[in-house]
């Protein structure tokens, strides 16, 4: 038995001294492991049976693949390891989930209002009131022609509520107003008191935008007022004018005024006509 582990040793270190550098070291260690198994094994007598020592020839697999060998005690056990691509969870495509899909939407965003004109003029269809108080029908019949409708002031006496006394307020106006044209666009306005620059304000807006859209304005106005040309209006119990015109961006407007035929309309500052309305109020 010893001269088959001597001769058995020899083969190992001539086959050892033929590899490369790097395995030098594994083949000596495990010669040195067949060494202590033979030893062992002469010991125990050529009738006991031959126990492989499957540690050293672990140990010796390690070592020729560069390994650290594992000791006696421990169990060497091989794990897979598992690839980055096979541990990683599959992404979902794009395409899967109908939310994920990016849509091209129109664009939906608000366009802004085109800016309104520096100026403008209603063509209209100017007529005098028939008596001392129609100025109520006169002036809402004028501001209706602006926008290609045409009634008598007869006809818009009776809604009005006109009587000798003339028409009660600006909320009969605007009422009549919105009967004869589509989707009543007009609003009542009042200035109950003095005109405040909030009311001014106001005021030229509402008459830029009504304008602008092809209406025109009716005013109940009370007291005096002076044009832009120095002239003088005055109506201490009450009038009603139309507004078919502005320029200066409102700060001046066109009124069309049915109380004299020799002076069919006039320019006054939104400011003044502002406090020709106070107190009362307009169909805008």
């Amino acid at each position: 038995m010893e001269d088959f582990v001597k001769h058995h040793l020899k083969r190992q270190l001539r086959r050892i001294v033929t590899e490369r550098p790097y395995q030098i070291i594994a083949g000596s260690a495990a010669a040195l492991v067949l060494a202590a198994g033979a030893g062992t094994v002469a010991t125990a007598g050529d009738d006991a049976p031959v126990q492989e020592n499957t540690a050293a020839v672990a140990d010796l697999g390690a070592a020729r693949l560069g390994e650290q060998p594992a000791s006696r005690s421990e169990a060497r056990i091989a794990v897979p390891q598992a690839s980055p691509s096979a541990s990683a969870a599959p992404s979902a495509s794009p395409s899967a989930s109908p939310s994920a899909k990016a849509t091209a939407d129109p664009d939906t965003t608000p366009k802004a209002k085109p800016k309104p004109p520096s100026s403008k003029s209603l063509d209209y269809d100017y007529q005098a009131q028939i008596n001392y108080f129609y100025c109520g029908p006169a002036a809402v019949r004028n501001a209706l022609s602006a926008a290609g409708i045409e009634r008598s002031q007869d006809a818009l006496a009776g809604p009005l509520g006109t009587t000798e006394m003339g028409t009660n307020s600006a909320e009969d106006t605007t009422r009549v107003l919105n009967q004869q044209v589509k989707g009543n666009p007009y609003r009542t306005r009042m200035i109950p008191g003095s005109a405040t620059p909030a009311q001014m304000d106001r005021l030229q807006a509402d008459v830029v935008e009504a304008i602008t859209n092809g209406r025109g304005v009716v005013a109940n106005v009370a007291g005096t007022a002076t044009d832009t040309n120095g002239g003088w209006h005055s109506f201490p119990g009450g009038h009603y004018v139309a507004v078919v015109g502005y320029k200066d961006d409102g700060r001046t407007v066109r009124v069309a005024d049915s109380a004299d035929p020799s002076l069919p309309s006039y320019w006054v500052t939104t400011i003044d006509l502002a406090h020709w309305i106070a107190s009362r109020g307009y169909s805008a």
